[in-house]
């Protein structure tokens, strides 16, 4: 299908691959390694090759990439479409459905993925992984050659990620060739049986090497013996002379849109140090119960919401709010399309914007600096933002959230697109705020690795909208 021999690029050499029709790959290494070049490089999208023969069997139409930044190109495009009034209300918006064949409406698949409810859904009001399901459901139905998928299981639940595994194992049984590029070792199918890895450029097949050599060969490209800790800047303000028994406090809340109750008669209360896991299923209502706390969700006002001592309704101003609040999620990524640099992120969490528009402070400059180098991105600070890797760009965020030290730290899958390295780090940055009383943490995740016993409570949502 495509044989790649000795390609020289300035950030990606390959000395000889190929990738036959019905493989399933599975390309692994950590971000900003090259993977996105990988991809780049399979799609015909690559440019300034050096260098090197790519012969290919497969036409370009016939190879179909899904990847977080492809997600964002689609969202971005639907924003721009209704903000140039190309598209009517809500009605006329590009549905779930539009982006299937016509013919094809009655396949299993749709219910094999748990996607026919959402159909008439728009793009825009997909989740993350919703959308992912959408565009894997629409290559297979479309009957592509070559899947690529970067980091596919990212933002599923651990159901979901099974539902995916087999549904892609069962179309490579049919002849698809798949391609899987992966941060984490533990999202590897154990039916992909072609293996190789990226590391600072340089592509490696592994399928010589005996199962104890391909092993010792990835947990060097991950590596995963580095487990010193950042000295992270110690700015906290601390939550001593907090004056309120609870940070949040939701009483018996109820969020619906139209006849879809989201979340039903849902009560939660976290006082300060209280770290706070949030779980469910895909669907279950985790990122709108966030966003009543955060205040991104408006029903926040028509229901018995206290956050940070402020009772929501009041004519309380959600800055007022915010400017204790630090958040990571996957709406804020998205929406995250101001062209600038990285080190401009960062300093955009001092006032809670999407880029910067006021004038930045020596002191803030220090702090945004020392979290950078912290998240060891100090050296890609003047890189634009959306030039870097999507786990890189999700670090970026991570150190936006931290900035100003806030009392409560809100955390929805912040480790999607991180690598085993990076999301340890992460995972050893909460056990230090634990211990040095920084913030109170409201953590959502799928992952079960990712259940610390920092966590003195556990909430869980499932997908009858109860506790």
């Amino acid at each position: 299908m495509i044989h790649i021999k000795t390609l020289n690029h300035p950030q990606l050499n390959i000395a000889d691959w190929s990738i036959y029709a019905g493989d399933a790959w599975c390309v692994i290494g950590r971000n900003g390694s090259g993977k996105q070049l990988i991809d780049q490089l399979l799609t015909d999208q690559l440019t300034n090759v050096d260098s090197g023969t790519v012969l290919r069997d497969v036409g370009i139409q016939q190879i179909r990439l899904i990847s977080f930044e492809q997600q964002q190109l689609i969202y971005e495009r639907e924003l721009r479409l209704a903000a140039n009034d190309l598209l009517g209300d809500e009605d006329t918006a590009t549905r779930a459905a539009d982006f299937l064949p016509a013919e094809t409406t009655n396949s299993t698949l749709i219910d094999d993925l748990d996607m026919r409810h959402r159909l008439n859904t728009r793009y825009t009001q997909l989740s993350t992984g919703e959308s992912r399901k959408l565009l894997v459901l629409q290559a297979l139905l479309e009957g592509v050659s070559l899947l690529i998928l970067d980091n596919p299981f990212d933002s599923l639940d651990q159901r979901t990620c099974h539902v995916l595994s087999e549904t892609l194992e069962k179309a490579n049984s049919a002849g698809l060739t798949i391609m899987f590029l992966l941060s984490n070792r533990q999202d590897i199918p154990q039916w992909c049986n072609l293996i190789a890895a990226v590391d600072e450029g340089h592509l490696d097949t592994l399928n010589h090497l005996n199962q104890k050599a391909r092993e010792s060969r990835i947990q060097e490209v991950l590596q995963l013996n580095d487990k010193a800790q950042p000295n992270w800047p110690d700015t906290a303000i601390g939550l001593r002379d907090y004056p309120h028994e609870h940070l949040v406090a939701l009483r018996n809340c109820t969020v619906r849109f139209g006849n879809n109750v989201v979340l039903d008669q849902i009560t939660l209360n976290v006082a300060p140090l209280q770290h706070t896991l949030i779980t469910g299923e895909n669907g279950s209502g985790k990122s709108t119960l966030l966003g009543l706390i955060t205040g991104d969700c408006p029903q926040c006002f028509s229901n018995d919401v206290n956050v940070l001592g402020y009772q929501r309704g009041n004519g309380e101003s959600v800055w007022d709010i915010k400017k204790h609040m630090g958040i990571v999620s996957n709406d804020l990524h998205r929406r995250y399309r101001v062209h600038c640099d990285v080190e401009t992120v960062v300093y955009s969490g001092f006032f809670d914007s999407i880029g910067v528009y006021d004038s930045i402070s020596d002191q803030q400059r220090l702090i945004a600096s020392q979290w950078l180098t912290a998240a060891g991105l100090g050296e890609q600070a003047r890189h634009r933002f959306q030039e870097i890797s999507y786990g890189e760009q999700r670090l970026v965020l991570i150190a936006r959230a931290l900035v100003k030290s806030p009392l409560l730290l809100v955390l929805d899958e912040p480790t999607q697109g991180l690598d085993e390295l990076n999301r340890g780090r992460l995972l050893d940055l909460l056990e230090v705020l634990n211990q040095r009383r920084h913030s109170t943490v409201l953590f959502v995740s799928h992952r079960v690795d990712e259940h610390l016993p920092l966590f003195a409570q556990h909430y869980h949502l499932d997908s009858r909208n109860g506790h």
